[in-house]
């Protein structure tokens, strides 16, 4: 469908309503950088941050990046986008008043959008309906895998280990709120972490050490997502994680892991520590485990992958225990996707390279059938 008869035109779709735009931003501008030229033309379509679909050029999206410190957003102001199903599949044209211009056929998309209403079955959806192949998971994996507690649930489900947990829902909060701080109080022990579910990035997360603490963390958690879990805080745990790759002929493909190592003892793995990390930790990869301890944590992260019937790729993130045991802590459908993310720094040394994985990841998606499968 590219005008240019051997390169495959690919849609990266970026940006999005969520706590999670900027990252996004960050995410397209370092994969648009990466691509293979000679084998992709990029086709920039930005979600700004109040939900208008616009056009960025391909020269503006390759200069996304942290700049004094501020991370890149989509400009509101560029000309507006419309994804239509064609004759031929998707295409995405340009609205100008009442008119359509410069439609261009689209053979695959990248939604390279982290969080809720992009990374949780929503624009999978539309990509389905569209009639146009696109990379990752599809949508019932995508739409667990961005619930913590339905995730959870599937794992556990599936019997996968997995720690303990409690999910208050915004009818529980509102009806019972007694009852809900008891549940957590009588299921769990502290330390716990309280999250958004359907969030990432780590925004919105607090550590909690007791319970007189534990109301507020609810609240600054729900300011991002009215249901929120409750998890049970590993205490002297590592924290082990492993990229995958879906393979077409067989069992998923697993990296090498890497390790989060905090510089102190009572941080975490936060969204400053992800994004802006230059003195609260160091990843690690690949990360120094024994060999049985790397055939376990492989093993895992490939059998969390089936379970969770996920397309395209995932970053699975493990604790492990001091007895050397691996549980699941979650399972990331849309993981960060720079440079220097852990899922493409964990596949670089296993020896696939940054442009290598992104080509992979399309030539996945071109060989995936539409519809049921």
């Amino acid at each position: 469908m590219s005008n240019h008869p051997n390169r495959v035109r690919v849609a990266l779709v970026f940006g999005g309503v969520s706590s999670e735009h900027e990252i996004s931003c960050l995410t397209a501008g370092s994969a648009s950088r990466a691509i293979d030229a000679e084998r992709f033309e990029v086709v920039g379509i930005g979600i700004t941050a109040e939900g208008g679909w616009v056009r960025i050029s391909p020269e503006e999206l390759a200069s996304y990046d942290v700049v004094d410190g501020q991370l890149p957003r989509v400009a509101a102001d560029r000309p507006e986008a419309v994804l239509l199903r064609g004759a031929d599949g998707a295409e995405v044209a340009t609205r100008v008043g009442d008119q359509l211009r410069d439609i261009t056929g689209i053979d695959a998309a990248f939604a390279l959008l982290h969080g809720p209403w992009g990374e949780d079955g929503t624009i999978q959806g539309l990509f389905e309906m569209l009639g146009v192949r696109y990379v990752g998971a599809g949508v019932a994996a995508s739409a667990i895998g961005m619930d913590k507690d339905l995730m959870k649930r599937a794992m556990a489900a599936a019997g996968l280990p997995v720690g303990p947990w409690v999910a208050i829902t915004p009818a529980q909060w509102r009806d019972d709120r007694t009852g809900s701080l008891a549940r957590v109080g009588d299921e769990l022990t502290f330390p716990v972490f309280v999250k958004p579910a359907r969030g990432g990035s780590s925004i919105g997360i607090v550590r909690v050490d007791d319970p007189a603490g534990l109301e507020a963390a609810i609240r600054e958690a729900q300011r991002f997502d009215p249901k929120i879990v409750v998890e049970q805080g590993f205490v002297g745990v590592r924290e082990i994680e492993v990229s995958v790759l879906q393979d077409l002929d067989g069992p998923p493909r697993v990296s090498l892991p890497g390790e989060v190592l905090m510089h102190t003892a009572d941080a975490f793995y936060d969204f400053d520590a992800k994004y802006l990390p230059e003195e609260q930790v160091t990843l690690q990869v690949p990360a120094d485990v024994s060999p049985e301890l790397l055939a376990a944590v492989q093993e895992l992260a490939g059998r969390t992958f089936c379970a969770m019937a996920v397309e395209g790729l995932a970053r699975v993130d493990l604790f492990v225990d001091a007895d050397g045991v691996p549980w699941v802590n979650e399972l990331n459908t849309m993981p960060g996707f720079t440079r220097t993310s852990m899922f493409p720094m964990m596949w670089a040394a296993s020896g696939l390279d940054y442009p290598e994985l992104i080509a992979t990841l399309v030539d996945l998606a071109m060989a995936r059938p539409m519809g049921l499968r």
